[in-house]
C-alpha cells in the first residue's frame, strides 16, 4: 500500500509532537477506567446480565478490534483529521460525511455535558466526605471547566502530561484492587462462571452490552489527533489497537474481580441494593480504608481527565470544520505561540458552561438526570458513528480493492458493521430504559437525527471561497 506523506509543518499549523503513548493516554483517559469500574460495572451487574458482565466487555472488545482493522486500513487513505466524518466522506461522499460531522459534534457535545456534570458531583462527594465542606456541584463543575479550558487553550502536550499523571493514578488503584481480590481468592474462591454462555445469556443481555460499549467511548478519538501525531499513518493505527486492547483487558479483569470479590451468588443483590458503594466497599474490604478514600478522590480526577479529553476532541472537530468552511473560518485559527486550536477550544468551553448553567437553573440532578440522559444519548450516537464508518470503509475498498486486502477492506469491517447494527437494535430497544423517560428518549433520538440531517443539508449548499488546505490545517 502506498503511504502519502502529510505536508511539512508550517508556522500556522498544529505541531506534530504526539507519539503512540501520549495518544493512548488521552483516549484511555476519555474512557475513564475508574468511572467504569466504580460506576458502570455495578450497573451492568444490577441491570444487565449479572455475573455475565465480564463477557460483555470481551464480546464488544472483539467487535471493536474488527472495526479497528478496517479503521486502520483506511487511515493512510484519509489525510484529514476529522476522524469519523473524514472516513465517511471518503467512502460515502460529502453529504454523508458532513451529516456524520454534525452527528459527531452532537454526540461528543452531549457526552461532554454529561461527564462535566458528573465531575461536579464527584468533586462534591469528595469534599463532603473528606473535609465536611459542601459546595454546589455546578460551582465545582465550573471551576474544573475553567482549568480544562486553560489546558485546552495551550499546547496539546500540556494536556497529555496532565492526563498521563491522572491516568496512571487511577489505573494503579484499579490494578491494586483487582490484584488484592484475586490474590485473596475473592469471597469464596475464584470462579470462571462469568465466562460461560449461561452467565452471559441470562438477564437483560442487551442492557449489559449497551453499558459495555459505553465503557469503550473514546477509543476512536485517536484519529482526531492526526495533525499532532508524529507519524500519523503509523501512530494512529497502533494507538487505536492499543487503546481497544487495553480497555477491553482492564474492564474484563476488573468486572470479573468485582464479581468474585463480592461473591458470584451475592454480587447481583449487592449491586442492586447500592451500586455506588459496591466498588469502594470492596476497596475497604480487600485493601484498606485508605483505598476507599483514594477511590473516591481518583473517581473525581478520572472524570476530570475524561472531560479534558472530550473537550479536546470536540474542539478539534470544530477546528477541522472551520478549516473546511462549514463553520466560521475563525474556528480554524491556530495560536501563534501555543500551536493550539485556541478559538475552537474557547467556543467549546463556552457552550458547555452555558448548557450546565441552564441545567443548574432547572435544578436537574447531575447524576440521575444529566449524566444518565446525556450519557445514554452519547452512547447511541457513538454506535451510529461506528456503523456509518464501518459501511464507509467497506464501500471505499470495494471501489478501490487494490488498496487493501479483502480481510482488511471488506471482511473485518463488514462483520463489524453487522455486529454494530445488531448492537444498535439492542440499544434502541432498551433506550427508554437507559434514559428513564420515553419523552426524553424520543427527544434525544430526534436531536441526533436532526444533527445528521442538518449536516447533510449543509453539504448541499455551495461553500464560498476556497477551503483551507486540510492536510496542513486540520486535526
Amino acid at each position: 500500500m502506498t503511504h502519502v506523506q502529510d505536508p511539512p509543518e508550517r508556522a500556522d499549523q498544529l505541531v506534530r509532537t504526539l507519539g503512540v503513548p501520549q495518544i493512548v493516554f488521552m483516549v484511555v483517559a476519555m474512557a475513564a477506567p475508574l468511572t467504569v469500574v466504580a460506576g458502570l460495572i455495578p450497573l451492568m451487574i444490577a441491570l444487565g446480565n449479572g455475573v455475565g458482565a465480564p463477557l460483555d466487555f470481551v464480546v464488544m472488545g472483539a467487535v471493536l478490534v474488527l472495526f479497528t482493522v478496517g479503521f486502520s486500513a483506511m487511515t493512510p487513505e484519509v489525510k484529514d483529521a476529522g476522524a469519523f466524518y473524514s472516513y465517511v466522506e471518503k467512502g460515502l461522499g460529502r453529504i454523508a460525511g458532513l451529516g456524520t460531522a454534525a452527528l459527531a459534534i452532537a454526540t461528543y457535545a452531549v457526552l461532554l455535558v454529561s461527564v462535566a456534570a458528573y465531575l461536579g458531583a464527584a468533586a462534591h462527594s469528595v469534599l463532603v466526605t473528606l473535609a465536611d465542606v459542601s459546595i454546589p456541584w455546578w460551582a465545582l463543575s465550573a471551576l474544573c471547566l475553567t482549568a480544562i479550558g486553560f489546558l485546552g487553550y495551550h499546547n496539546i502536550e500540556m494536556s497529555a502530561r496532565a492526563l498521563g499523571v491522572l491516568l496512571v493514578a487511577e489505573i494503579l488503584i484499579v490494578v491494586v484492587l483487582d490484584a488484592a481480590i484475586i490474590l485473596r481468592g475473592g469471597d469464596h474462591g475464584l470462579t470462571t462462571q462469568s465466562f460461560t454462555w449461561d452467565a452471559f445469556s441470562q438477564g437483560a443481555v442487551g442492557t449489559g452490552v449497551m453499558f459495555a460499549i459505553f465503557g469503550f467511548i473514546g477509543f476512536e478519538a485517536t484519529a482526531v489527533f492526526r495533525s499532532e501525531a508524529k507519524d500519523p499513518d503509523t501512530t494512529i493505527p497502533r494507538a487505536t489497537y492499543a487503546a481497544v486492547l487495553i480497555i477491553a483487558a482492564l474492564y474484563t479483569i476488573s468486572a470479573w474481580a468485582v464479581v468474585v470479590g463480592a461473591g458470584a451468588d451475592k454480587v447481583v443483590e449487592s449491586a442492586t441494593s447500592d451500586p455506588v458503594a459496591l466498588t469502594p466497599d470492596l476497596a475497604t474490604r480487600y485493601v484498606s480504608l485508605l483505598a476507599h478514600d483514594l477511590v473516591q478522590i481518583l473517581l473525581a480526577t478520572s472524570f476530570f481527565a475524561c472531560v479534558l479529553t472530550v473537550h479536546n476532541v470536540v474542539s478539534r472537530y470544530t477546528f477541522s470544520l472551520g478549516g473546511k468552511g462549514v463553520l466560521p473560518r475563525r474556528f480554524a485559527a491556530v495560536h501563534p505561540r501555543h500551536h493550539s486550536p485556541h478559538v475552537a477550544s474557547m467556543v467549546t468551553s463556552g457552550v458547555v458552561f452555558l448548557a450546565l448553567a441552564v441545567m443548574a437553573l432547572l435544578r436537574l440532578d447531575p447524576v440521575v438526570e444529566i449524566y444518565a440522559w446525556f450519557g445514554g444519548a452519547g452512547t447511541l450516537g457513538l454506535i451510529l458513528l461506528l456503523c456509518l464508518t464501518s459501511v464507509a470503509v467497506v464501500v471505499h475498498f470495494r471501489l478501490t480493492p487494490h488498496r487493501a486486502t479483502a480481510w482488511k477492506g471488506t471482511v473485518a469491517p463488514g462483520i463489524a458493521a453487522a455486529c454494530l447494527l445488531v448492537t444498535l437494535c439492542l440499544v434502541l430497544s432498551n433506550f427508554e430504559l437507559l434514559i428513564g423517560s420515553r419523552e426524553v428518549a424520543y427527544a434525544f433520538i430526534a436531536f441526533l437525527v436532526a444533527a445528521f440531517v442538518a449536516g447533510a443539508g449543509w453539504a448541499l449548499r455551495p461553500v464560498a471561497g476556497r477551503t483551507v488546505d486540510n492536510d496542513s490545517r486540520e486535526l
